[in-house]
C-alpha cells in the first residue's frame, strides 16, 4: 500500500548515496555537480573536492576530445551507453571505466545537464588480458607439441625394424615428454615455476629404476618449460641406448648420473658400466639427438674409458631456465 509519507526523492537519494557505482551530474558546460560515494571511492577526491569543479578534473589529456563528442551526443538528446573508457584518479593513475551517460532535463523538458554512472572495468580487462596471453600460450605450446611428435615419428620410422617397434618408441618417447612436462608445469590447480634438474632426470628414467641399477645425483638447478621438452627428449635417448646396448641391457650393468655446476654452467656425465655399445655411435648420430641438443644450446661428447662409457652435457644454465 502506498504510503502517502514516502518521499520518493528522499529514497532515490540514499539509493544514489549508497551505490557502489560512481554517479555524478553535470551541467552542459561540464561542471560537476554532485559526486556519490561511489565516486570518491573510483576517483580518488572527495566530493567537497570534485563539486563545482570541470569534469576534465577525471579527464587525461588524450581523452579530451571524448568530453566534446559526448556533449554534443547529449545536446541532441542522445544517451551515451555502455562507454568504455579510461579516466583519472586524484594521484594520477589511469582507471578504466564502463561509463553509461543519460541527458537530465527539466521541468519544461529542455536539456540541462548529465548523469553518469561509471564502473571500474579494470579486473575485467585484466583478466581478458589474462585469457589472451593464456590462449596464445596455449596456441604456441600446441604448436610446439605437433612439431615435436612431427619430428619423433619421422625419426622413429627411419630407425624402427617394425610397426610394433616403432610404436613402442614413440609411445615411450611421448610418455617420457609427459612426465617431464607434468614435472614442470603441474597439475591442473597447481602453480608451479619450474622443476629441479635431477627431478626431470629422475622422472624421465623412473621406468628403468627397478632392479636398481640407476642413481642420479641431486641438483636444485631450475628447469624451464622450454627446455624441459629437450632435455627429456636427450634423457630418453641416452636411456633407450642404455637399454638396448648399455649398462641397462644387462642385470650386471651400472648406470650413474652425476651432476656439477657453475656460475654460468651445468654439467651432466652420464656413466655406464657393463655394456656392449655396439650401436652406440647409431645412437648418437640420431637426428633426435641433434634436435635435443640444439633447443638446449649446449655441446655432448661421448667417450670410453675403462669399459666405462661417459656422455658429458654441457649446458648454459640460462637457457636451462628459459
Amino acid at each position: 500500500m502506498y504510503d502517502p509519507k514516502f518521499d520518493a526523492g528522499l529514497w532515490l537519494s540514499s539509493v544514489v548515496d549508497n551505490s557502489g557505482d560512481a554517479i555524478l551530474s553535470k551541467t552542459l558546460d561540464g561542471v560537476i555537480t554532485s559526486w556519490n560515494a561511489g565516486a570518491e571511492k573510483l576517483f580518488g577526491f572527495s566530493a567537497s573536492e570534485a563539486i563545482g569543479q570541470p569534469i576534465t578534473l577525471i579527464i587525461p589529456e588524450d581523452r579530451l576530445h571524448e568530453e566534446a563528442e559526448i556533449i554534443g551526443k547529449l545536446r541532441a538528446g542522445e544517451r551515451v551507453d555502455r562507454f568504455e573508457t579510461v579516466r583519472r584518479r586524484s594521484d594520477g593513475e589511469p582507471v578504466h571505466i564502463e561509463v553509461t551517460i543519460s541527458p537530465v532535463r527539466n521541468a519544461e523538458g529542455e536539456i540541462i545537464g548529465a548523469s553518469k554512472i561509471a564502473r571500474d572495468i579494470g579486473e575485467r580487462l585484466r583478466h581478458a588480458e589474462d585469457q589472451r596471453l593464456l590462449v596464445r600460450e596455449m596456441h604456441h605450446r600446441i604448436k610446439n607439441l605437433l612439431s615435436i611428435v612431427q619430428g619423433l615419428v619421422s625419426v622413429g620410422r627411419r630407425r624402427a625394424d617394425d610397426v610394433d617397434d616403432f610404436a613402442d618408441n614413440l609411445s615411450s618417447r611421448i610418455i617420457a615428454l609427459g612426465a617431464a612436462q607434468q614435472l614442470v608445469l603441474g597439475l591442473p590447480g597447481e602453480e608451479r615455476s619450474g622443476a629441479a634438474l635431477s627431478e626431470l632426470i629422475g622422472a624421465v628414467l623412473e621406468p628403468y629404476r627397478d632392479e636398481g641399477q640407476i642413481t642420479v645425483a641431486q641438483c636444485d638447478a631450475p628447469v624451464g618449460a622450454g627446455a624441459s621438452t629437450s632435455l627429456a627428449l636427450l634423457m630418453h635417448e641416452l636411456a633407450t641406448n642404455a637399454v638396448k646396448y648399455g649398462a641397462l641391457s644387462n642385470s650386471d650393468g651400472l648406470l650413474q648420473v652425476d651432476i656439477s655446476m657453475t656460475q654460468g654452467n651445468v654439467t651432466i656425465a652420464w656413466r655406464e658400466c657393463g655394456g656392449t655399445f655396439d650401436n652406440g655411435d647409431q645412437g648418437f648420430g640420431t637426428e633426435l639427438m641433434r634436435a635435443a641438443m640444439r633447443g638446449l644450446g649446449g655441446t655432448i661428447e661421448q667417450a670410453w674409458r675403462d669399459g666405462e662409457r661417459v656422455v658429458t652435457i654441457c649446458l648454459a644454465r640460462d637457457h636451462l631456465t628459459r
